[in-house]
């Protein structure tokens, strides 16, 4: 059976639209209103407040903590500080991405590693003869995200932090009123945006009161549909989505490597051994094949297609995440693997994996689109993401 979150108490009761998703064994609110385009633009124009807590959450401790994470994850945590937060992903012996996310310093000992998946026996796996201790802590941590650009002003109203001087990607211990809480300068829609770190008994309350100040900052409460738009406008990678785990994976074919998606500035090959490097470095001297890339499609062609046939042009109002092939002629080169109709930059993009010489920026191919359910094929070009990147977002 579905569980609730520690907030379910509060999105069920806003969660108009009845819309639901499955995260990790919880329930999660697609959309609190008949439609999402308020809440997008709450995260994009004011402030979005979107339950995270299904987030799987390991709290790993002791003296081999640092020890163990250098073994399983692609960065360096020696280069880690005590209140910083690396983003991160971990490979097989391949080289190949098992997950990714977020890595949490409290202290020299003391470390949070997040997750899209469960991965609690893996960490285990490689902690064997370390003094480390490893606890699945993802019940006991409520997880709540803040984002915008008027998200900071809503924080300052309730918490003692000095949030002028959080830096991105740091955290921070504070209190919200009694409510003792970590804020993390983190998120998941490339905007300005805090992440919120506390014990359950305390959700609904902090709900509460963050509801009650951001009213006048217009903050509204945020679900999955929405954040789906922030993301890939963000350029942000998604597991079983955007790639596979290769602890899922059916054949090697289906697996990627942190260079083929993009993250091989998150590959420290010269830390030391670490669980892939030997096939990470084997990769990295020869090249990947494949390439991780932002598209554009080229809507007056779309708009053809769809006049031939007497129709207005159709856009996605929510962002999709199926495999959608790109052709070179009559060649397939790559395929989409996420896209949407950017309400902010009034445009359809999409992330996509595609052969390496087809990811110099401003290749062209061809993406099948299915007009009025027939297969037809639209103009993409390659372009740089972020497709969108405020500088609020780092300031």
């Amino acid at each position: 059976m579905l569980k609730g979150t520690p907030f379910h108490s509060k999105t069920s009761a806003l969660c108009q639209s009845h819309e639901w998703q499955r995260w990790s064994g919880y329930l999660t609110a697609a959309s609190y209103e008949l439609h999402h385009e308020w809440e997008y633009h709450a995260i994009r124009g004011s402030t979005a407040m979107i339950d995270i807590s299904p987030l799987y959450k390991y709290r790993i401790t002791g003296p081999d903590a640092e020890r163990l994470l250098n073994r399983v994850v692609t960065r360096d945590v020696s280069k880690c500080a005590v209140n910083q937060v690396f983003y991160t992903p971990w490979c097989d012996e391949a080289g190949k991405v098992i997950d990714d996310g977020t890595l949490q310093r409290f202290s020299e000992q003391d470390f949070r590693l997040t997750a899209a998946g469960p991965n609690l026996h893996w960490l285990c796996e490689n902690a064997y003869g370390m003094d480390v201790s490893i606890e699945d802590e993802s019940a006991q941590v409520a997880a709540l995200a803040l984002q915008g650009p008027t998200s900071r002003e809503v924080l300052k109203q309730v918490t003692d932090a000095n949030l002028d001087r959080l830096g991105y990607f740091r955290m921070t211990c504070a209190n919200v009123g009694d409510i003792p809480i970590t804020i993390s300068r983190t998120g998941f829609t490339g905007d300005l945006g805090y992440e919120l770190w506390l014990n359950p008994e305390h959700a609904e309350s902090l709900w509460d009161k963050l509801m009650d100040v951001g009213q006048i900052y217009g903050l509204r409460p945020v679900g999955m549909y929405a954040l789906g738009l922030a993301r890939i406008e963000a350029g942000l990678i998604l597991t079983a989505v955007d790639y596979i785990s290769s602890h899922h994976a059916l054949i090697e074919s289906q697996t990627s490597s942190p260079f083929e998606l993009g993250l091989g500035w998150a590959v420290s090959l010269g830390k030391g051994n670490f669980v892939g490097r030997k096939a990470l470095m084997a990769e990295k001297q020869r090249g990947p094949t494949w390439h991780f890339v932002g598209l554009e499609l080229d809507w007056p062609s779309l708009e053809r297609l769809y006049e031939a046939i007497g129709m207005a042009p159709q856009a996605p109002h929510i962002a999709w995440g199926t495999s959608v092939p790109l052709y070179d002629g009559r060649k397939q080169v790559g395929y989409a693997t996420s896209g949407c109709y950017s309400p902010i930059l009034k445009k359809y993009i999409g992330l996509a994996t595609v052969e390496a010489d087809y990811s110099r920026l401003g290749t062209q191919m061809m993406m099948e689109v299915t007009v009025n359910h027939q297969r037809k094929q639209a103009p993409v070009r390659v372009v740089k993401t972020p497709f969108f990147d405020p500088e609020r977002k780092r300031i």
